[in-house]
């Protein structure tokens, strides 16, 4: 396994899927304000379409990209399948490939190990975003998050996960399998998205389940359509007594040069310095 430098903290509020097969829309997807937007190879891809959406994807990345601030991704299929093979094999032989992949139905850890290997000896810095979303990825989903340093973010796939568990697509139902991804994510440092809400006819449940989300330690949530961006941003965005907060907390750590330090009457350990670092680095990212 390739080691890697951990890039800093990135805003990974909103992530909104754009189809491969219609190359066109990825400028729009871009100019979503969504903070991750993913080119779809998989579930959105019929089996008949897949080599045609494969060149789509990799043809968006002949070029440079922009300096946006939004992270680019391509979903390929899953490389334990012969076109999840063909789609590593594409990217392994491209010059210029996607900056990041997303990896779905992951199971074990020696999945996202043997692609580490594999873009390390071919020279490529793609980074990773690996679904949690079968019982089997759910049960390693600690050790597949240390799999490798690539690894940006596991993301929660709510709807085969309900499928996996015999269970309605629902909060309390999903309760459980959440708070597994985010404890496996933050044991690991990295980040972890929610599934997307798949109502758009209910706004205001998307912007409930979000605020769940967030609350339970996720970073951010998908979209099925760039009007619910903006609510899913505003939820996920450090408000500024967050922020204020945030600072007060490191500026005592700075002053004590101790483990613990009491802060607006609360007694704070040093752990916490980390995600207080992070709500600054996302603040200064996205602020105007």
């Amino acid at each position: 396994m390739t080691t890697h430098p951990v890039p800093a903290a990135r805003p990974r509020r909103s992530f909104i899927f754009s189809p491969a097969l219609r190359p066109d829309r990825f400028p729009k997807a871009l100019a979503s304000g969504a903070d991750i937007v993913c080119v779809e190879l998989e579930d959105g891809v019929a089996p008949k379409d897949k080599d045609e959406a494969r060149r789509n994807a990799l043809a968006l990345f002949a070029a440079p990209q922009a300096e946006d601030g939004v992270e680019r991704v391509v979903r390929i299929n899953s490389p334990r399948s012969a076109v999840g093979l063909a789609d590593v094999q594409a990217i392994l032989t491209a010059d210029s490939p996607p900056p990041a992949l997303m990896l779905p139905k992951v199971m074990t850890p020696d999945e996202v190990a043997w692609l580490d290997d594999l873009l390390g000896e071919r020279g490529h810095d793609v980074r990773l975003q690996v679904i949690i979303e079968t019982n089997a990825g759910l049960e390693a989903a600690g050790d597949i998050a240390r799999a490798s340093p690539r690894i940006d973010a596991l993301l929660f796939g709510g709807v085969d996960m309900a499928a996996e568990l015999r269970c309605k697509v629902a909060w309390e139902p999903l309760l459980y399998a959440r708070s597994r991804v985010v404890h496996a994510a933050a044991a690991a440092g990295i980040d972890a998205i929610d599934v997307p809400w798949l109502d758009l006819q209910d706004p205001e449940g998307m912007r409930r389940e979000a605020l769940l989300a967030r609350d339970l330690g996720f970073s951010g949530k998908g979209a099925i359509h760039p009007r619910q961006i903006p609510i899913v941003n505003e939820v996920f965005t450090p408000d500024q007594a967050a922020i204020a907060h945030a600072r007060r907390i490191i500026e005592a750590f700075e002053e004590a040069d101790t483990g613990l330090v009491v802060v607006d009457g609360k007694l704070i350990e040093k752990p916490v310095l980390r995600e207080m670092q992070r709500i600054l680095s996302i603040a200064e990212r996205v602020s105007p």
